[in-house]
């Protein structure tokens, strides 16, 4: 439509559906689970949109019942890796050249097959392959990653519009090019939307890219490849690329056509990714954008004024949900005497309460961690505090993988502020507890700041306002995102863009404009109207 300002509609949240018993989307689920699990299927390479199979096979499989084969993966080589550099180079220049509305609709079509037909079989699959609740299943793949595609082209919209000033006879342009090349979009387990929205994101503003998901959700992300098919992602746009972090993140990293990383993970791996581009630098065509979101600490910290009801459910649900397998998991709590003598009993009855187990009985709360080696090292740091005489564990610290990979939450005391797991991120269902005296709350919150070497989420309980504000200072750096009166946990697109800075990551806010700027490239243009036929100055004429 050459002769129309499109204008992509002000997006709104998608609605999370209650899966409450005798509703239709909780029947739905239900056989959509029977069905995936009545098949084991084989996933291919998607390269340049066509199969490749290698017949290097990796295994996805269900992690509260690890005996129960989903599915086989092809995994890539370096052969593998080289054709689908060759394909996204292939689909660049008429990816790039398309009209920003028609890759939008693309997207938006992405949205509302997700809302609708993909909404089952996306929760489904994130169900069985990740041990998702059906709750956290569907504000991850479905309603999460709905609002990535219908806020994201929205932002593109944005970004388009936004153009400089122009003087007399002189009309100023910006173009917001893609960036020479392409990205590497590399995604973690815990969450389907990130899958979904580290390709995406840069896809929508004319890039292509090679997605390298982690290898225990590539189940899950294969159906997403399906879905991109079907809302009408060109060929060899988004590149599918399971495998090994070294067989695939050497190949490509070594590419001179590498103009960007998309990465969630770990930060050692982060910053070996990092290390590997400096080393490269002269290599590349173009300074590769290094865009990720690494690991958390996150905490909860309490004034003696806070509410004991809304603290002990912050708790629970920040600490404990889907395992305490997110970055922005509540995983240190900052509690003053005079609160925790009518907290302690509280939380520790109501994590009793929880229940713990297969995520096809919804009565449970407490799921799977993802496989065995995530296992192992959560259950070192259990092991580590039970055997300490700076720690004793209040609750939980049972754990048992003969039939899936169970930890129980399980919660940790230490008069140590810098014990070992109030420092290091452990990515499971455990929180330590540092109890402090109520008149040092100041000096506390220095020491929240000062003691892990991350900065990603992080909560405020107190009613007092100036205790808040207090806080908001002292804690100024220590959280990208931060919450009063709530859990650390569940930003919503649109409304907290997510993302955390210090050794949580470059904070460039997945679910923001300042995201999608990052895979553009600008180009000013100036036109004049009437350009001068002389050189010389009005300056210069003599008296």
């Amino acid at each position: 439509m050459p002769n129309s300002k499109l204008v992509v509609p002000i997006p709104e949240n998608e609605p999370i559906l209650s899966y409450s018993p005798g509703s239709k989307e909780r029947e739905l689920i239900k056989k959509k689970i029977a069905e995936l699990k009545s098949e084991v299927i084989e996933i291919p390479l998607i390269i340049g949109g066509k199969e490749v199979q290698t017949g290097n096979f990796g295994e996805c499989r269900i992690p509260h019942n690890h005996n129960y084969l989903l599915g086989q993966y092809h995994k890539v080589g370096e052969k593998e890796v080289k054709m689908a550099v060759n394909a996204a180079l292939k689909a660049q220049k008429k990816w790039a050249n398309m009209p920003w509305e028609e890759r939008v609709a693309i997207f938006r079509r992405a949205a509302e097959l997700l809302s609708t037909k993909y909404r089952s079989l996306l929760n489904a699959s994130t169900m069985l392959s990740q041990s998702k609740n059906v709750f956290q299943a569907e504000i991850d793949s479905a309603c999460e990653l709905i609002d990535f595609f219908r806020f994201n082209t929205h932002y593109a919209m944005k970004i388009y519009e936004r153009q400089p000033n122009s003087a007399k006879d002189i009309w100023n342009m910006t173009e917001s090019r893609p960036l020479e090349g392409f990205i590497f979009a590399v995604t973690p387990f815990n969450f389907t939307s990130i899958a979904g929205n580290l390709p995406t994101a840069p896809a929508i503003m004319g890039n292509v890219v090679l997605w390298k998901p982690a290898s225990s959700a590539v189940y899950s992300a294969y159906y997403l490849m399906q879905l991109f098919k079907e809302a009408g992602v060109p060929d060899g746009v988004i590149n599918f690329i399971p495998g090994s972090g070294a067989q695939v993140g050497d190949p490509v990293l070594a590419d001179p056509n590498l103009a960007g990383i998309h990465f969630t993970g770990s930060t050692p791996t982060f910053h070996s990714m990092w290390k590997t581009i400096g080393g490269n630098i002269e290599k590349y065509k173009t300074y590769p954008r290094i865009v990720g979101e690494t690991g958390g600490k996150d905490f909860i910290f309490v004034h003696p004024s806070a509410d004991v009801d809304a603290l002990n459910t912050a708790i629970v649900r920040g600490a404990f949900e889907y395992q305490g397998q997110k970055c922005s998991a509540a995983s240190r709590a900052y509690i003053p005497e005079s609160i925790w003598v009518k907290l302690k009993d509280k939380l520790l009855t109501t994590i009793r309460e929880l229940k713990m187990g297969d995520v096809e009985n919804f009565t449970n709360f407490i799921n799977a961690i993802i496989d065995k080696a995530a296992f192992n090292s959560i259950v070192s740091y259990i092991d580590y505090a039970k055997e300490s005489s700076e720690a004793e564990i209040l609750v939980g610290g049972g754990y048992d993988d003969s039939k899936g990979y169970f930890i129980e939450p399980t919660v940790i005391q230490t008069p140590n502020p810098k014990f070992k797991t109030m420092e290091e991120e452990i990515f499971g269902p455990v929180i330590t507890i540092y109890i402090y005296k109520d008149d040092k709350y100041e000096e506390t919150l220095h020491l929240c700041d000062e003691t892990s070497p991350f900065a990603l989420t992080g909560a405020i309980f107190a009613n007092e306002r100036e205790a808040i504000i207090k806080a908001k200072d002292i804690l100024r750096n220590a959280a990208g995102n931060f919450y009063i009166n709530d859990k650390p946990t569940g930003a919503v697109v649109g409304q907290q863009p997510f993302g955390g800075a210090r050794a949580s990551g470059t904070n460039d806010k997945a679910g923001d404009i300042v995201n999608l700027l990052r895979w553009v490239s600008p180009r000013t243009i100036k036109e004049n109207f009437i350009p001068p036929t002389d050189y010389k100055y009005p300056f210069m004429e003599e008296e």
